[in-house]
């Protein structure tokens, strides 16, 4: 029975969604997949549905750290995975990888390196773990006795960095990672790669529409989230209401933080004659506070400031988003902070 939902149920919502939108010729159909999932039917059908590229959980192959985050995956599984996708057509793959695990080490990382680097996917994601047991339910059950210290993760990156690099990848930022001939890298080199609170992309900066429970969407300079339970959604849809718990529109300082932002994670320099042009401002008398405080990265050798701009270095490619914590905002305002740079 099975079976049969997992076949109608996506070619429903894509008749669905392309009854509705107009779907360009080259539109980039993204699907995320956990491979204990999926077959080779399985893959040929969202083929058949338009998807054309895809992203694997891998998280890590060691067997003990999957078994402390109860995510039981074999390297065969995700290998047959994979090799159901490029049989399939999927012009592009991607690989989730995370560090900062319980029981990982910066030897059994290693390990799982050697085995995506075996997959060779076109793009890999290295993410670092965020311990929020009292957010996240499921990881009131990892033993925190059992998380690296500061000390490994960063060992751990920094030892990641240096085995993609040397296996061919090209570092686009903050934590992904492509083939020299993938479309994140030629974006990065023609200045016309894009990020948004997704990731990053060659798309310019587009509207996003979240369907389903905890989407986010962004919709001109406003973004919104929908409920988090399935219940709260369809009595929502029940009585023709939008299911959205909680929206924000953004003001006119927020959107011009955003770009500021979104260029420093795009490593590409912020130039004060085009941010001015753009927003109305005098970008050095505006930002004079975070000016000062990029002395600091200024000072270690992350980035440069000029009278004229601000230029990511490449030692400041890995660190981007310390630099770009200095113009946020909300986030100084926060008490909360849900994630470590590294």
């Amino acid at each position: 029975m099975w079976q049969v939902f997992a076949r109608i149920l996506p070619a429903g919502l894509m008749d669905l969604l392309r009854s509705h939108f107009n779907f360009l010729p080259d539109a980039e159909l993204g699907i995320e997949i956990d491979p204990r999932t999926v077959n080779d039917d399985t893959m040929a059908m969202l083929a058949g549905l338009g998807f054309n590229r895809t992203s694997f959980g891998v998280q890590d192959f060691d067997p003990a750290v999957q078994q402390s985050v109860n995510r039981i995956q074999p390297y065969e599984m995700v290998e047959k995975a994979v090799t159901a996708s490029r049989k399939s057509g999927f012009e592009s793959i991607n690989a989730d990888l995370i560090y900062g695990l319980p029981k990982q080490s910066t030897e059994s990382f290693n390990r799982t390196l050697d085995r995506v680097i075996e997959l060779a996917p076109e793009r890999i994601a290295l993410y670092n773990y965020a311990h929020l047991p009292s957010r996240f339910r499921a990881q009131r059950l990892i033993v925190e006795a059992e998380l690296p210290s500061a000390e490994e993760r960063l060992q751990i990156f920094l030892m990641s960095v240096h085995r993609l690099l040397d296996a061919g990848y090209i570092y686009i930022g903050l934590d992904h990672f492509a083939k020299p001939t993938d479309e994140l890298n030629l974006a990065r080199l023609d200045k016309t790669l894009h990020r948004n609170f997704q990731g990053y992309t060659t798309r310019a900066d587009c509207d996003l529409i979240g369907f389903g429970v905890s989407a986010i969407g962004k919709v001109g300079h406003s973004y919104s989230q929908s409920v988090r339970t399935l219940k709260a959604y369809y009595e929502h849809l029940d009585i023709d209401q939008l299911p959205v718990e909680k929206g924000y529109a953004l003001t006119a300082d927020d959107v011009l933080r955003r770009q500021v932002i979104m260029e420093l994670m795009c490593s590409g320099p912020v130039t004060y004659a085009a941010i001015n042009a753009a927003h109305g401002i005098d970008f050095k008398s505006y930002f004079a506070d975070e000016l000062l405080l990029l002395k600091q990265y200024e000072e270690a050798g992350l980035i440069v400031v000029d009278d004229e701009r601000i230029s990511v270095t490449p030692k400041g490619r890995m660190f981007v988003r310390a630099s770009g914590m200095v113009f946020d905002k909300h986030l100084a305002q926060s008490t909360a902070k849900f994630s470590k740079l590294i």
